[in-house]
């Protein structure tokens, strides 16, 4: 078997052969999906969002209450014992010495008739759930995209190293036929030496390719919870979809309605604006309406022998006259943050367009790449099979194989490289623009298969 041919054929079996590098028996590989699934049960930064957003669906509730009545019930019971001096029949005072115990219970409802305070907490309330709503649909969307960032830099390693493993076993079958052939007098030293450092360099760089994957697997597997040593790998015929959307100002505007962090952003500013609100209310009446039923049992020194029930319906109304400069105060520092959050959404939708922009010139630019790495594939294979026979000929000597062998290991590993950066891309101009879901995840996932 020639060497052409030798590390043709261990490049087709590198999954085989990676598999055997990993563990000794059959290795069930771990999808993407099956992946993300785990991760939604596992990973710690998105079961944290999780509960965030659980506490978060407590503020309408909360804001809810002000508008709705309170009911209070109290029970008193109490031993009393006093001295208690009246006149007597001769008008000379006489002291009586009363034990009696005293027995209360009170049902009290308020309701708010007005309170500008209270609307405006309940409107708040909304702002700050839906604001909880908007930050935890960026973090779902964060979460597809470290996963899918995390399992493509452990697809790549494990790639690489499938590429390094088939590069230092051509190297090394090299070198066995340099050897072969010094002993039978028809090599020289010089090809064996060459081979040998090419073969003791490959060794190094798959050792730390090794390491690489052990690293990204395990980053990935602290966010599955799972112990996966082998994942599906990109697809052959990995062909580009069309963008559904060519025209930038098209992503610009569904990104301006629909990306988490401006959405958060602006429910902010709702939040800031009934904050105000909430501050000048201090200055506002209100108006609440109470009931209140009570039945009590020598409830006083004076009716110790008596019961009594008591009902009772009213409106109260409070208005504030002075309160030192507090309301006015609070005022203007709520005014002032609603400022501040008014500037951080502009900075933060500058920032969402700056990030929609750069993907999306990456996802064009990034197609273009990997068409000009596939030609210098096809054109690095034709560099092999070319210097085999030119040494034949004697226009080329053993060092110009080991090269041009190495320059297609380089080309496919860029190549891969860019796929699987190209794919990050797609994910992250989705993200940018607000729209990604499961169903893109889905369309990610269609580029791996197993190498069962």
């Amino acid at each position: 078997m020639t060497f052409i041919n030798f590390f043709s054929m261990v490049v087709n079996r590198a999954g085989f052969t990676l598999t055997l590098v990993l563990a000794a028996g059959p290795v069930s590989a771990m999808g993407l999906l099956t992946a993300y699934d785990a991760a939604l049960l596992h990973d710690p930064v998105y079961l944290s969002a999780l509960a965030e957003n659980q506490a978060g669906q407590e503020y309408k509730v909360i804001g809810r209450a002000g508008l709705l009545p309170t009911v209070e019930y109290s029970y008193g019971n109490s031993k009393n014992k006093a001295e208690q001096t009246k006149p007597g029949i001769t008008g000379l005072p006489v002291k009586t010495h009363p034990d009696y115990t005293s027995i209360s219970n009170r049902i009290t409802l308020r309701q708010t008739v007005f309170n500008l305070e209270t609307f405006a907490s309940y409107r708040q309330g909304i702002a700050e759930t839906n604001l909880s709503d908007a930050q935890f649909d960026g973090r779902r969307q964060d979460l597809i995209i470290r996963l899918v960032l995390a399992y493509t830099e452990a697809s790549y390693a494990q790639d690489k190293l499938a590429l390094l493993v088939a590069q230092r076993d051509a190297f090394a079958e090299q070198k066995r036929a340099n050897d072969m052939m010094y002993k039978y007098g028809e090599g020289s030293k010089t090809d064996v030496l060459e081979t040998g450092a090419k073969l003791d360099v490959a060794q190094a760089e798959l050792f730390a390719a090794q390491d690489q994957l052990t690293t990204a697997l395990n980053t990935l597997n602290a966010m599955t919870g799972e112990n996966s040593a082998h994942l599906d790998g990109l697809v052959d015929d990995f062909t580009v979809e069309p963008q559904a959307l060519s025209v930038f100002e098209d992503w610009q505007a569904i990104a301006s309605n629909h990306n988490a962090k401006i959405a958060a952003g602006q429910f902010a500013l709702v939040s800031a604006e009934e904050e105000i609100n909430k501050s000048l209310a201090g200055h506002a009446p209100r108006v609440e309406l109470n009931v209140t039923y009570s039945r009590s049992n020598a409830e006083t020194l004076n009716t110790y022998q008596q019961d009594s029930t008591q009902s009772s319906i009213g409106l109260q109304l409070v208005v504030p006259l002075f309160s030192g400069g507090r309301v006015s105060a609070v005022a203007r520092q709520s005014e002032a943050n609603r400022d501040k959050v008014r500037f951080d959404l502009q900075a933060t939708t500058s920032k969402v367009m700056i990030e929609l922009r750069k993907q999306f010139n990456a996802s064009r630019s990034s197609v273009t790449q990997m068409k000009a790495l596939q030609k210098s594939v096809n054109s690095a294979t034709l560099l092999v099979q070319a210097t085999k026979e030119s040494v034949k000929g004697g226009m080329r000597i053993n060092l110009d194989v080991l090269n041009s062998q190495q320059q297609l290991v380089a080309a496919k590993r860029d190549l891969a490289e860019a796929r699987y950066n190209y794919l990050m891309v797609l994910l992250k101009l989705r993200m940018a623009a607000g729209i990604l879901d499961l169903e893109d995840l889905r369309a990610v996932a269609n580029y791996f298969s197993t190498d069962d």
